[in-house]
């Protein structure tokens, strides 16, 4: 497997204590791994931003549950921290940013079941490039299409051995999702079930928000800024990024809340966001045509939740 440059490879090795940096311009992986041949595996991305990995904890906290329910014994924390801080130092030597404003880097943290009766995983990270089409994203807003994810909202806890809540490398069907949206002329999709709940999206998870005048009988009035999430026991992956989002949302003084939701609550929102570690937060302009909100209160909203956000370590 040879991978396009500018990427650094680091493998979690027994015999480096701070992980193996490999050439990844030369195959690395064994072609009869069972993460290649069957997508047996998991995987976490996060962004370094000006050599700073954020949300480390909450990152590596989401890996070793994602491993436990696929029955994985992965290494510890710390030694992926280490091999994290090999790759965003190993990467930003190699690959300069040209200005300060673009020093971000995806680090991807990765783990396969290894080759058939393999005594242990393999476990690799990846240091790349931030996208530019994500930093596009977050300034001119997206459109997405609804799309049926073929599940209901109980199939989590009725079916378990789907691994609903778990981040695995079987990304053949949120990929399918994108292409499909991209076909339709959108952005990106949020997946809804068969129940008529909204999900996620399929690289993100889903945010809106209400903004509404309240008289507190006084004869003032008073704004309340609401911030939602679909409910976490849908079968969704539980979000880093909106869950450091809500704790900065709260301390400033947004209502937040935990669906459920359903189409109309995105359509009726002054405001959808779809939010990722890597995109960050892309607001949604148009669901299947229709404009959420209005363009001057969107932005407006936007620019506060990026404030907070900014602030996420």
């Amino acid at each position: 497997m040879t991978l396009p440059a500018p990427t650094v490879l680091v493998f979690l090795d027994p015999a480096f204590e701070n992980g193996r940096v490999a050439d990844s311009s030369q195959p690395q992986l064994m072609a009869t791994d069972l993460g290649a041949t069957r997508g047996d595996g998991v995987f976490e991305s996060l962004l370094a931003v000006g050599g700073k990995a954020r949300k480390m904890q909450a990152h590596l906290n989401r890996l070793g549950s994602s491993a436990r329910a696929l029955d994985l014994n992965i290494p510890e924390q710390d030694t992926w921290r280490r091999a994290i801080g090999t790759a965003i130092t190993e990467f930003r030597e190699a690959y300069p940013a040209p200005s300060p404003a673009e020093d971000e880097v995806v680090v991807k943290l990765l783990v396969t079941r290894g080759v058939e009766g393999a005594a242990s995983p393999t476990c690799w990270i990846q240091a790349s490039p931030s996208p530019a089409g994500s930093r596009r994203q977050r300034e001119t807003g997206i459109d997405v299409v609804l799309l049926d994810r073929g599940f209901d909202t109980e199939a989590s806890e009725r079916a378990p051995w789907l691994l609903l809540g778990a981040k695995t490398l079987s990304y053949a069907v949120n990929m399918a999702a994108l292409r499909y949206a991209h076909k339709q002329g959108a952005d990106d999709a949020i997946f809804t079930s068969t129940d008529g709940r909204v999900l996620e999206g399929p690289t993100s998870t889903v945010l809106l928000a209400h903004v509404e005048t309240i008289d507190d009988g006084t004869g003032s009035a008073r704004t309340v800024k609401r911030l939602i999430t679909p409910q976490l026991d849908s079968g969704i992956l539980p979000g880093t990024s909106q869950d450091a989002l809500f704790a900065k949302a709260k301390a400033a003084g947004w209502e937040l809340g935990y669906g459920p939701l359903i189409p109309d609550d995105l359509f009726d929102a002054d405001a959808v966001w779809l939010i990722s570690s890597i995109r960050l937060i892309a607001p949604v302009n148009h669901i299947d045509g229709k404009e959420i909100g209005t363009p001057a209160l969107r932005k407006q909203l936007t620019a506060e939740l990026n404030e907070l956000f900014a602030g996420i370590e």
